[in-house]
């Protein structure tokens, strides 16, 4: 982390989980464990149906609440998606755009993960914007080549004005959900490798304050190892997040 020039933002994404009532629940449970950590921005990107529940909960508090997706238009016959003027009506603040997951299992595409990420940087909201390499790609020895070209196409036509909220987390495939992790090594020369690539796009000085997160498995073990390396500027938390006393583990490593 380097927090003199850039935010430190620890994001949970509860992908498929939690009821409305099992969020309340769970943000009853961390909001103690992380309240005064104030060194970090700590949010949490809900199911659809979850969020007004999660946002209630966390009124008052330092929590944010998120969305884990958003569609490209503002309306139409796009039948189960949900417009980024639609989440602003509810107050949504942060969205996760171009998970792996959606990627993977939808047809995700980066066409589509840039006009995403546009259409929730015109509604007015933070863009978690998530790239990275697969498990193939990584040991052909392409992910620098990889990560900079999904770079380039995600936030194709975006200025560097709307580049102030743009998070990119760096999430290598090949260790989500599998228990495997990028070394805090391999973690900084990516994330590092992204940064290079925003300079060359919008100037050093631009690339440098953008927070740049780790994705891969990042949890209350190996947060701190991580986050001790220069560009990687917090943790976009998966099943580590569903656990109110690992995920605090994790903010306190970021303190």
């Amino acid at each position: 982390m380097n927090p003199t020039k850039r935010r430190t933002v620890i994001a949970g994404n509860w992908k498929m989980n939690f009821t409305p009532a099992e969020a309340e629940a769970f943000i009853a449970e961390v909001t103690p464990l992380v309240a005064g950590k104030d060194n970090c921005d700590v949010v949490f990107c809900a199911p659809y149906v979850t969020i007004a529940a999660a946002m209630k909960a966390a009124e008052g508090t330092n929590i944010k609440i998120g969305a884990e997706n958003v569609h490209f238009a503002p309306k139409g016959a796009y039948t189960g998606e949900v417009s980024a003027e639609m989440l602003k009506a509810i107050g949504v603040e942060y969205v996760i755009v171009g998970h792996s997951e959606r990627r993977q299992y939808f047809a995700e595409t980066d066409e589509t993960v840039n006009l995403r990420t546009k259409a929730a940087l015109e509604a007015g909201m933070k863009v978690i914007l998530c790239l990275g390499e697969v498990k193939e790609e990584r040991l052909s020895g392409i992910t620098d080549e990889v990560v900079a070209m999904q770079t380039k196409l995600d936030l194709a036509g975006i200025s560097a004005e709307q580049l102030k909220n743009v998070i990119i987390a760096y999430e290598p495939v090949w260790a989500i959900g599998t228990g495997l992790t990028a070394t805090p090594d391999q973690a900084e020369e990516t994330c590092g490798v992204i940064r290079s690539v925003l300079a060359k796009l919008y100037g050093e000085d631009v690339a440098e304050t953008v927070t740049i997160q780790y994705g891969g498995s990042m949890n209350d073990a190996n947060a701190a190892e991580l986050l001790s390396k220069p560009n990687v500027d917090g943790g976009l938390i998966g099943g580590a997040s569903l656990v109110a006393k690992k995920f605090a583990a994790i903010v306190d490593a970021a303190q």
